[in-house]
């Protein structure tokens, strides 16, 4: 990735990060402290997938709310719950994707989200790409014919003493066709190329806008947090009847009926 463009995606990744942050500190207080790792793991997640890491954002978000449901249920849902035990912790971690707590907001903010990463994931790649390929010719070797022709045509006036004459617009014509002959066959490639930047370039500018799609976080994460409230009684009957609710510190689950 360019200098430019890296620190252009991480100054966005960090302001969206802080903005998720500040929901939890500003409106869901008593697990605010809790919720800074998940948070900071997810904007990791998705730089890494900016990057090109070989992850998605499914996966990404798929652990961030897991791992923030059983804050949610303890501290939103049954705040009564003083501190839940590793045990039933990693239970609502596992069961949170088959009771779907947070209902179509998380996979909303998926949806959208992912859309505007690849764009901009497969911008980046293909800028990195473009950089090779100039590096690459512009440490290109010219042939013999080609450095012969060059200094005729660049010297060949001064034989005469006519130092102010310029070539003719033909005979550099011929010599650069001659000189780039060995990448000329790239014209039609790079024509693509660029097209394809353009292409990417308005989709991120457009409808997968990356700056709204990543500070769209914060109201999807709301959404999701404010559904599993409203369902609270629901998900709390749901979870009894398969596990006991941990009392206290020394809580552990097991199975109902037990």
């Amino acid at each position: 990735m360019s200098p430019f463009f890296a620190a252009a995606f991480e100054s966005l990744l960090r302001l969206a990060e802080n903005h998720t942050t500040s929901l939890f500190e500003t409106v869901y207080r008593s697990l605010s402290k809790e919720a800074v790792e998940p948070v900071k793991e997810l904007f990791t997640d998705i730089s890494l997938y900016l990057l090109g890491a070989q992850t998605t954002v499914e996966s990404a978000f798929s652990r961030f709310f897991d791992s923030l449901f059983p804050l949610v249920y303890s501290h939103l849902i049954n705040p009564g719950i003083t501190d839940l035990s590793e045990e039933y912790t990693e239970c609502l971690r596992l069961t949170r994707q088959d009771i779907n707590p947070f209902g179509r907001y998380s996979k909303e903010a998926i949806t959208e989200l992912a859309k505007s990463l690849w764009a901009s994931r497969m911008f980046n790649q293909a800028l990195g790409m473009g950089i090779e390929v100039l590096n690459a010719t512009e440490h290109a070797t010219l042939t013999k014919e080609c450095s012969r022709a060059l200094v005729k045509m660049q010297y060949c006036p001064h034989c005469q003493g006519l130092t102010l004459i310029r070539p003719c617009e033909g005979y550099c014509l011929n010599v650069m066709r001659g000189c780039f002959a060995s990448v000329s066959e790239l014209d039609a490639q790079w024509r693509e190329y660029i097209y394809t930047l353009e292409y990417l370039s308005n989709e991120m500018a457009g409808s997968h806008d990356l700056e709204l799609a990543l500070v769209g976080i914060r109201s999807s994460v709301n959404e999701a947090i404010l559904y599993s409230q409203l369902n609270g009684p629901q998900l709390s009957a749901t979870l009894n009847g398969s596990w006991k609710v941990p009392i206290g510190a020394g809580g552990h689950p097991s199975p109902a009926g037990t």
